[in-house]
């Protein structure tokens, strides 16, 4: 299979960033705003380009006119996006993100840089060169099994989701996949400073003592319950400055005589800020979950306008609203702020 050009300019984007994320953007819409494709002209389009290498279950980056992807044999490639020609590969990049990675650039975008995690370990590539970003971390890498509760790495195995996590200003918000066995890591949300790694906040999702939602648990269920992940996408507001993450059932999955009571924040959505990780409000779909209903796709941002109004008259006319679908296409609402 392969990645194929569209014949259309380069300056349909006004920013220089086509599609800059797993799902186009921390607030993971799919969404692209074109001013020259429309429905009008979109069964005229043409194939301008082939490149024949290209792996289609990774969701591409395109950025100032480069589509950054995976090659032949698991290479990470930067390829021109308007002639479809190579513009560097860099080879042997099995075990990484499979469904997609983050892009961040600095205010005028002297830095650019592309950020994944590969056997768990936390990289960074230049985007103009292909070549490791070895400031970040420590030697370039930051191992994500390190700060689980002070549970030992060594006893960790790939924790790292397939699916990338978001940026938001300096900062990489990630889930994770803890597995579904007994005394699987927990799936704590963490972020890190996009500039040297270094991990800026952790959410506690089996919650600690003293924390909001541990009385839903036995006593010290955190040391070793495990599960309560977001190991699927997660959405951000970046205006607000809010985090809306999916969270999985508690581990074990399919019995809970070991986690007796409701089990916050398993299988819930959780509003954090963005900034701190301070939780704002939480939406739990199941409670004490045997049945590992995880909701997994994004949360959806919506603004919803009553009878043409855009501004909040009442509480009914101007309604930001959050909408999520579970794993087995049930869905529900709330709004972005609270969850009445």
């Amino acid at each position: 299979m392969g990645i194929a050009g569209v014949a259309t300019s380069l300056s349909q984007s006004p920013d220089g960033k086509w599609w800059f994320g797993y799902g186009n953007g921390a607030d993971n819409s799919r969404y692209f705003v074109s001013r020259k494709i429309n429905k009008s002209n979109v069964s005229k389009l043409q194939v301008a380009w082939t490149y024949r290498y290209g792996d289609t279950a990774f969701s591409p980056i395109v950025v100032r006119g480069v589509i950054y992807g995976r090659g032949r044999n698991g290479s990470l490639v930067a390829i021109d996006a308007k002639t479809g020609k190579e513009l560097w590969v860099r080879e042997n990049m099995n075990g990484m993100t499979s469904r997609g990675m983050n892009y961040w650039e600095s205010a005028g975008g002297r830095d650019q840089r592309l950020i994944f995690a590969m056997n768990s370990m936390l990289q960074e590539l230049d985007a103009k060169t292909g070549k490791p970003i070895v400031t970040f971390g420590v030697d370039g890498a930051v191992d994500l099994r390190v700060g689980l509760d002070g549970r030992d790495p060594a006893t960790i195995g790939n924790i790292q989701s397939n699916t990338p996590g978001e940026t938001f200003e300096n900062l990489l918000i990630l889930g994770s996949a803890t597995g579904e066995g007994y005394m699987s890591p927990p799936g704590d949300i963490r972020a890190y400073d996009v500039l040297t790694g270094r991990l800026v906040w952790t959410f506690h999702t089996v919650p600690r003592p003293g924390e909001f939602g541990y009385d839903t648990w036995p006593k010290d269920a955190w040391k070793y319950v495990g599960g309560n992940n977001a190991w699927g996408e997660l959405t951000i507001d970046s205006r607000r400055g809010i985090a809306y993450i999916p969270l999985g059932s508690p581990t074990y999955d399919f019995y809970g005589a070991d986690r007796i009571g409701t089990n916050l924040f398993g299988t819930s959505i959780v509003a954090l800020d963005a900034r701190t990780g301070k939780r704002l409000w939480h939406f739990q779909l199941v409670h004490h979950d045997l049945w590992d209903m995880d909701p997994s796709p994004a949360p959806q941002l919506t603004t919803i306008r009553y009878n043409g109004q855009n501004h909040c008259t009442d509480q009914f006319r101007f309604i930001p609203r959050v909408f999520l679908i579970s794993r087995n296409m049930s869905s529900m609402s709330t709004t972005r702020s609270a969850t009445e």
